[in-house]
């Protein structure tokens, strides 16, 4: 049986639109292609630059770590000399031939002795405080160094400080007559008081310039 007239229009009309479609998507994909960005010839570094990008990326990545620079001496007594170095470089008149740094540091293991391995024992007083602080060993002679040379410091705020010698340390007294320094000083305690003044740091400097070599 012969299609009808009709039906042989539609299937005429439908290939020519679909002949056509494929005409035009033909002709878009090489467009397509023109539109991307060209390909350098140098986009991809070859392996004789490989080393140099490397280095310059490393130097990037190290500057950019390197931004903060570490400032923490790491140990207490090592940060005090270095400081005290620094003062000492920093002065045109420093005297090199009288700088005792060993004596310095003989003076912070002292204070690391008495700071940390001392014993006190605090009692209250009539108007004040009164500390046996004892120890053995090297302990014992950094206390019989210091506290009756820092003893000597406190004479700030109306106080009273006394020492006298125990057979395994000494005995610091601090008194005042005025009731609210007496509540300052059993506040304080023994480390309060001995850190209590604004002279340690400047006894430091003067004794790395070859003075005060067997005080506090």
């Amino acid at each position: 049986m012969k299609p009808s007239t009709p039906k042989l229009g539609i299937i005429a009309v439908s290939a020519t639109v679909a002949i056509l479609s494929a005409a035009a998507l033909l002709h878009a994909i090489p467009a397509a292609f023109s539109q991307q960005p060209p390909v350098m010839e140098h986009s991809m570094p070859g392996r004789d630059q490989m080393p140099g990008m490397m280095m310059q990326m490393h130097g990037q990545g190290a500057g950019q770590m390197g931004a903060t620079t570490p400032t923490m001496p790491g140990q207490d007594a090592f940060g005090a000399v270095q400081e005290i170095v620094r003062i000492l470089e920093a002065d045109p008149n420093t005297d090199w031939s009288k700088i005792d740094l060993e004596a310095l540091r003989q003076h912070l293991i002292d204070m690391n002795e008495v700071t940390l391995n001392a014993d006190a024992a605090a009692k209250p007083i009539d108007g004040g405080l009164e500390i046996a602080v004892t120890g053995t060993g090297r302990t014992l002679a950094g206390i019989q160094r210091m506290v009756p040379a820092h003893a000597q410091m406190l004479k700030m705020n109306g106080w009273n400080a006394r020492t006298e010698p125990l057979p395994n340390g000494v005995l610091l007294t601090v008194a005042s007559s005025d009731p609210k320094e007496v509540q300052h000083i059993r506040g304080l305690g023994f480390i309060g008081l001995l850190v209590s003044g604004g002279h340690h740091q400047p006894h430091h400097l003067a004794m790395a310039k070859g003075g005060l070599a067997h005080a506090h």
